[in-house]
């Protein structure tokens, strides 16, 4: 299989994947140039392995069972009390985060480009997923996390052998120190912001959407923060939509911290780029991030499908959780920030006829995800 190569989305420079890079000279973020196949039918798709991997012909890199753990095909469950309304379960994975959908597309790409290292900057879950499939492919690995991160996730990092560096400041400090580090040679930068494989591993979350629920599905609810899976999820619903398998794109709307809210701020000010905001500590902090790196793209591909980003406190989001926690669902506080803007939308009084998300929110056919495991958080 021939590896396709990188574009950068600014410049339209290309890359060859094996080189290792993960930013374009110009300082562009790179895109993966097309390269997917039309899908075999339902029936086809039927017949095999309930893991990601079934989509073979959507991904970059072929599937192998020494890097798998299985990950993907996660379950879709009614949403309790809220009619018309459902929740993937993509804390079911083998790192108990939606993360190991990239970090199995990356560390399968590793494996075939053979850098001395890998190395990655996270919130948490990122961190936990590529340290797990760095053992997998046997490379040391090395993460750097901001030095708040909760202790259950740096734990797990180091049970599969990842040599955790803790910054102080801001999660862009983290990212500044973990970009200088990918500068050395031999070191493949598994990014889950600038690497664009692992969009294409998220992607497959739209893929087993479409498979599980089909065209009921009208809007998709994620959390955002540097847009990892609402990236992905747009990749897959346009790729799916260009293939006639859906009709037509799914809303999609964006759950952000009110107490971190760039893009959020973008959508009101009808900005083309995440907005300048001062970043306050938020109990969410997967998503707590001040200046995402793909912020125009994760802005365009929400206005694209007509969708809007909407915000969340602190008190809904621990709310929510505890709720979600009531219902059997025990979740790290990132991922109930959906559920918070869910609740909220479904329970108080009905917004202006101008608020995008209010009709996508209240519908049928709306889609969550709980993104990671209650374990993975102390808070």
């Amino acid at each position: 299989m021939n590896l396709p190569d990188l574009k950068c989305s600014v410049c339209a420079k290309n890359y060859p994947v094996n080189e290792l890079v993960w930013r374009c000279s110009c300082g562009g973020v790179l895109d993966v140039v097309p390269f997917t196949e039309p899908l075999p039918d339902r029936n086809t798709l039927a017949g095999r392995g309930a893991t990601l991997w079934r989509y073979a012909e959507a991904l970059p890199v072929p599937a192998d069972s020494a890097v798998s753990m299985g990950e993907g095909m996660s379950p879709l469950v009614p949403a309790p009390d809220l009619p018309g309304a459902w929740i993937k379960l993509d804390f079911l994975m083998p790192t108990l985060s939606f993360k190991d959908r990239g970090a199995a597309v990356l560390a399968t790409l590793a494996k075939l480009a053979q850098p001395k290292r890998l190395m990655i900057d996270s919130s948490g879950n990122a961190g936990t997923a590529v340290a797990a499939y760095a053992a997998r492919v046997d490379l040391p690995c090395d993460v750097y996390v901001p030095a708040h991160t909760s202790p259950g996730k740096l734990a797990q990092m180091r049970a599969h052998g990842a040599a955790v560096h803790l910054v102080e400041g801001t999660r862009e400090d983290t990212a500044e120190a973990a970009a200088q580090a990918a500068a050395e040679p031999g070191v493949c930068y598994a990014s889950h912001v600038y690497h664009p494989y692992f969009l294409h591993g998220t992607k497959t979350y739209a893929y087993e959407l479409w498979e599980q629920l089909g065209e009921p599905l009208r809007t998709v609810v994620v959390p955002v923060g540097n847009g990892t899976l609402l990236l992905g999820a747009y990749l897959g619903f346009r790729e799916l939509v260009e293939q006639g398998l859906l009709p037509s794109m799914p809303t999609i709307v964006g759950v952000q911290a009110a107490e971190c809210a760039p893009l959020a701020g973008a959508i009101h000010a009808d900005a083309p780029d995440a907005v300048r905001v001062r970043s306050e500590p938020t109990i969410a902090e997967g998503i707590a991030i001040a200046a995402p790196a793909r912020g125009a793209q994760i802005l365009a591909a929400v206005r694209a499908t007509g969708g809007t980003i909407v915000t969340v406190t602190d008190a809904e989001t621990a709310a929510a959780r505890a709720d979600l926690a009531a219902r059997g669902f025990f979740v790290e506080p990132t991922s109930a920030v959906c559920w918070a803007a869910l609740v909220r939308a479904r329970s108080g009084p009905a917004a202006p006829r101008s608020d995008p998300s209010e009709a996508a929110l209240r519908g049928d056919g709306v889609v969550i995800p709980l993104c990671g495991a209650g374990l993975k958080s102390t808070k």
